[in-house]
């Protein structure tokens, strides 16, 4: 693997470092907090995922869940054989709390360089300190990134586009920073038209998304029981079409080891997750599709992958 070096994410220009910040000649400053180098403003438009993955730090983890979710829906994802990643520059593009970061060095003995945009930089530092020497993370914007382009032989972004403001631009930001016959895989919410918007989710969040973070975790934990109740009666009596009315996140694909508070606490933190972001923007496949040809590359998968848990809809791109 070569040595990647950190780059101002503004001009592109080479940094100086003297072991407290990263600066450019023109005066652009970068400060390291907790360790961790800060290319961006600690305000921006993932505050609620800073929010929620220091709340709720571990919740996803296999390490914590003792379940292999993670790890089943990385390796099907990406389908990568982890013989051929020795040597190479990997990227994880809005790491969040870290699942996926545990799943890579635990799997591998590779490095890996690692962002989001939020706050949730730390809590994956914490999840993740042990392998700290392997794991090069940063607080960056997916579309001001600290690195040259044509810098990676692969990355990775799960559950992370259709959170951004404009979704063909993150997409054409990742191939950017992609080598020539690189690969980048991701996944992303399946749109199917008009009938994805009706649903309490996106019905809802014009208003949720603006009630603060703390008043709405609040609300759900004070309203999960009834709607956890919910959401199994229309289970058993399968009539779960009118599951997508209780304001509630579809449970079915959690860890099936959880015992009763552990569903619980997965069932708020995930419909947190769902009705406290800025932008949640789901996409058809084939526009996606079209997003990656548009920034020059080969398809070799675009569909859904199924796993043992859960399924994601997923796009594998080489760049040529």
């Amino acid at each position: 693997m070569n040595s990647v070096k950190y780059v101002c994410p503004y001009t592109g220009d080479d940094l100086l470092f003297d072991g407290k910040k990263y600066s450019t000649k023109s005066g652009n400053v970068f400060f390291i907090k907790n360790n961790i180098p800060r290319f961006c403003s600690p305000d921006n438009y993932t505050n609620s995922f800073g929010f929620q993955w220091n709340k709720f730090d571990r919740t996803q983890l296999d390490s914590f869940s003792n379940s292999e979710l993670s790890n089943r829906r990385f390796w099907a994802a990406t389908n990568w054989d982890k013989d051929q990643l020795k040597g190479k520059n990997i990227l994880e593009v809005g790491c969040g709390a870290g699942r996926f970061t545990e799943v890579f060095l635990k799997s591998t003995e590779e490095s890996l360089y690692s962002l989001d945009y939020s706050s949730a930089v730390e809590a994956n530092m914490r999840n993740n300190y042990s392998n700290r020497s392997r794991l090069n993370l940063v607080q960056a914007s997916i579309y001001e990134m600290p690195f040259k382009d044509e810098t990676f032989d692969k990355i990775f972004c799960f559950g992370v586009l259709q959170h951004t403001p404009s979704f063909e631009k993150s997409v054409l930001s990742l191939v950017k920073k992609l080598k020539k016959d690189g690969e980048v895989v991701v996944d992303f919410y399946p749109s199917k038209g008009f009938i994805t918007r009706i649903h309490s989710k996106y019905l809802l969040r014009p208003i949720t998304k603006r009630i603060p973070k703390k008043i709405l975790l609040f609300l759900i934990s004070k309203t999960i029981n009834i709607s956890l109740f919910l959401f199994d009666l229309f289970l058993f009596l399968k009539i779960d079409f009118l599951i997508r009315f209780i304001p509630i996140t579809d449970i079915r694909g959690f860890p099936n080891n959880l015992n009763k508070l552990e569903r619980k606490r997965w069932a708020i933190m995930d419909t947190f997750d769902a009705f406290s972001p800025e932008f949640d923007n789901p996409q058809k496949l084939e526009n996606v599709v079209k997003m990656f040809k548009k920034g020059g590359c080969e398809i070799t998968f675009g569909g859904v992958v199924n796993y043992n848990g859960g399924a994601t809809t997923v796009i594998r791109a080489v760049k040529k």
